[in-house]
């Protein structure tokens, strides 16, 4: 861990430079068959009282509330509520529990292509610190036989390939997801605790294009992980989104978003 001020630039424009702790990812790697150990991150975005954005809450310079947009090769990071849109998120309700430093939300329904497939009751934790999905055993085995089962008959087959454990080929090289999302079909998670709103995950937020041309799954099983039943939304489930933490109201809101346009263009 280590302190240093950090400049912010305040949407009134005068310049704030808080002395911030950050560095608070502690115990890392794995531990086998047990989940890792809760932490902040290297840059400190948790729920704990560690996090900047609890430490610039606690100073007084911003709202307790950040938000993150995640493109295909930039973004941007804010704190505070003034960025925050009027309208057009979709939010849902943080579970609340005292042991608990990651932000999670639940329970969820998983839909395939707008229907129903029988799993209920899913809880997930939204990291940014993932780069790919990690889903408990059931979850994952029905993802992955609903796929396959959507993909009889179409001109994809399994392929190995080094940057994932499943990965199909097409009758030419994919050069991008462009060309390989009409063989996929869309998951939603649905907040069955909050009105029913769903987060939408379309290909893109599930699949990769590999530099062998292939498409490759980036929901990983989570208990070859370590994870146990945990069920972690990582990075490429959170592209294309505009992704916020209201600790204030102990919320969790999206909305779609064009990540790679000019910060505040909303």
């Amino acid at each position: 861990m280590s302190c240093n001020t950090f400049p912010l630039r305040l949407v009134n424009g005068t310049l704030s430079k808080p002395h911030l702790a950050f560095g608070c990812g502690h115990r890392l790697q794995n531990r086998g068959l047990h989940p890792p150990t809760p932490t902040a991150g290297v840059l400190g975005l948790g729920k704990s009282k560690a996090s900047i954005s609890s430490q610039l809450s606690s100073m007084g310079v911003t709202k307790n509330v950040f938000g993150h947009c995640l493109g295909d090769n930039r973004g941007f990071l804010f704190f505070g509520a003034d960025f925050v849109p009027k309208s057009g998120m979709t939010w849902t309700r943080m579970l609340q529990s005292s042991s608990d430093k990651h932000y999670s939300s639940g329970p969820a329904e998983l839909l395939f292509g707008g229907k129903p497939t029988g799993i209920k009751g899913v809880n997930v934790i939204f990291d940014t610190g993932s780069t790919y999905t990690y889903l408990n055993l059931k979850v994952y085995e029905t993802v992955l036989n609903l796929i396959r089962k959507d993909l009889s008959g179409k001109q994809l087959h399994d392929v190995k390939d080094k940057a994932l454990p499943i990965c199909w080929k097409g009758t030419k090289p994919f050069k991008s997801m462009r060309d390989a999302r009409n063989y996929f079909s869309t998951f939603a998670l649905s907040f069955t605790g909050s009105s029913n709103v769903q987060l939408q995950l379309p290909p893109e937020n599930y699949l990769i294009v590999t530099e062998q041309g292939n498409v490759c799954l980036g929901i990983l099983n989570g208990a070859e992980a370590g994870l146990g039943t945990t069920n972690v939304i990582g990075d490429i489930s959170l592209q294309g989104k505009l992704v916020i933490y209201d600790n204030e109201n102990q919320m969790i809101g999206w909305a779609n978003a064009d990540c790679n346009r000019k910060f505040g263009a909303f």
